[in-house]
């Protein structure tokens, strides 16, 4: 018996010890650094910018935890409204500024925003806000300007696209709310489709909604619900959306952290909407944080297809934590299991190599779980789909055009010359259009080379820091003249990936988000090929 009494005194002195070790640590870095400050401040050469090195020394520290964990001072809460919850005090429109000393032109006014409402068009260009001129204003200067509190009133002077006419244009700023829902509707008989780019509050209700509405509009036999490229939000949400297909009280996610209280785990409460419409979930490399909750939980449960490409990985949760002045803290606090019990967290950013880097969890490290029906499911690494389902590779030259912003500003000349089109469904950019889009781009800057042109000249620069390029340079002049194409051919020959990208775009401009994410679906082979393989895919067996 005494021996068991000074094991465990021994244990206490340990525990103890360990706390005080900690706490030691800590006054002793605060010290530390409190003394340097102070001789800074009394002894530097030049007036100390404290604001500038105090942040730095902040971002610093919190960049070696992981890149999750931020600082958000006072003056920054407005981006991080936006980032957790998508929604802002402005007009609602996004705009464009090609140049510094030129107009704002709305590029594109939200469905029902303030913008919209006050007849603001894309191709209008905004001369002044709040009377003062744009010119020699930055893009972001602009839109500084036109946000603020909702309830506010902001005057614009405005060149309206095709008549041409100067107005004054007064607008009450509201809180505008970008949606997690961007579009539902069906793409082929008797199956629906819903693409969720978010999971700000309320997205469960919004799926539910959907949901009823595609009911009303005909025989819904599958539900693809898209989750690719989205990159999370609430977990509260994660589980409203799984509640509608599996059974209340069912187990979707649990949180495990260090700090008493941070552990806990989420189930539904509400009753399902359909516990058995056959569901496919799509997901790519941008599908993260709730986005793998949810994925990771029906495929848990043996309720859905999981399919596309693997996600990003990211089993970390967050919190906000308030600070003195107005700032805030955004910190990891713990890491979140799915229903089988494993984690999907891909980084491990707790051990760093020397110089910085952070790696993946090989495959070695990592463990097999089980699904409802004995299916084999493994952590470590986002979630792997059930149906490895490839997205569309496109050129370099297609990448280009988009990055480099040739196609937005092909859109508005586009605009400015057509005053209506047709509906989506019926919309196609003509023959005669695309020669004009080549004509346009042909005037651009742009890198236009192949990917095997491009390692070409990689290649030719290698050879000659190696001293190599003049002995083969015949051979090398032959195949970098086989590999050289004329801007105008290589525009006419990508014309099939290209114009998807155009239409799109067109189609936004006139009928907003929701039709252009209609029309690419026209054009969503990676999603039409996961329906077919869905087909045949049998949870009993993963076959």
């Amino acid at each position: 018996m005494k021996k068991i009494l000074i094991s465990v005194a021994l244990c206490v002195l340990c525990v103890a010890a360990s706390a005080q070790s900690k706490s030691f640590k800590l006054g002793k870095w605060t010290e530390i650094q409190s003394s340097i400050l102070k001789e800074l401040n009394r002894s530097y050469v030049d007036s100390l910018p404290v604001d500038r090195i105090e942040r730095a020394g902040v971002d610093a520290m919190l960049s070696n935890l992981d890149p999750y964990t931020i600082y958000v001072p006072e003056e920054e809460n407005d981006d991080l409204k936006m980032m957790i919850n998508k929604s802002y005090g402005g007009i609602g429109a996004v705009i464009y500024k090609p140049d510094i000393q030129g107009n704002v032109i709305i590029n594109e006014p939200y469905k029902d925003s303030p913008a919209w409402q006050n007849g603001l068009r894309c191709g209008d260009e905004i001369l002044t806000i709040d009377g003062q001129s744009v010119a020699g204003l930055t893009s972001a200067e602009c839109s500084e300007k036109m946000r603020g509190t909702p309830g506010t009133k902001v005057l614009f002077k405005v060149k309206k696209v095709h008549t041409g006419e100067i107005k004054n244009i007064k607008i009450t700023r509201q809180t505008i709310h970008l949606p997690d829902i961007e579009y539902y509707g069906y793409v082929a008989p008797h199956t629906g489709y819903i693409c969720q780019t978010g999971f700000t509050e309320g997205v469960g209700e919004q799926m539910r909604a959907a949901i009823k509405d595609l009911r009303s509009q005909g025989q819904l036999d599958t539900l693809v619900l898209d989750l690719r490229g989205n990159g999370g939000g609430l977990m509260s949400e994660a589980t409203e959306i799984v509640s509608i297909f599996v059974p209340k009280g069912s187990l979707v996610v649990s949180a495990k952290g260090r700090a008493e209280g941070s552990g806990y785990s989420s189930s539904t409460v509400k009753a399902p909407l359909d516990t058995k419409i056959p569901l496919v979930v799509l997901v790519d490399s941008g599908s993260a944080s709730a986005s793998e909750i949810v994925s990771g939980a029906l495929q848990d449960m043996d309720r859905a297809v999981i399919a596309g490409t693997r996600t990003f990985g990211k089993g970390l949760v967050q919190s906000i934590r308030p600070l003195p002045y107005g700032g805030q803290l955004k910190l990891t606090t713990a890491k979140y299991y799915t229903p089988s019990g494993r984690c999907v967290q891909a980084i491990d950013y707790s051990h760093r190599n020397e110089d910085g880097s952070v790696g993946h969890i090989p495959d070695s490290l990592t463990h097999e779980f089980k699904t409802a029906m004995g299916r084999t499911v493994r952590d470590g690494g986002g979630i792997t789909p059930d149906i490895e389902v490839k997205a569309r590779e496109y050129s370099r030259l297609t990448y280009s055009l988009v990055v480099n912003g040739v196609v937005e500003q092909y859109v508005l000349e586009y605009v400015k010359a057509h005053e209506s089109i047709a509906p989506t469904e019926e919309f196609h950019l003509s023959d005669a259009d695309y020669e004009d889009f080549i004509e346009f781009a042909k005037g651009k800057t742009f890198d236009y080379r192949s990917s095997a042109r491009t390692y070409f000249d990689f290649v030719r620069k290698e050879l000659q820091r190696d001293g190599l390029e003049e002995a083969m340079k015949d051979e090398l002049d032959a195949l970098g003249k086989a590999l050289e194409m004329e801007k105008e051919d290589f525009l006419r020959l990508k014309k099939d990936e290209i114009i998807p990208f155009i239409e799109e775009e067109i189609v936004v401009r006139y009928y907003f988000q929701p039709d252009g994410i209609k029309l690419r679906v026209r054009y969503d082979e990676q999603l039409r090929e996961a329906l077919r393989k869905a087909k045949d895919f049998r949870f009993e067996d993963g076959l």
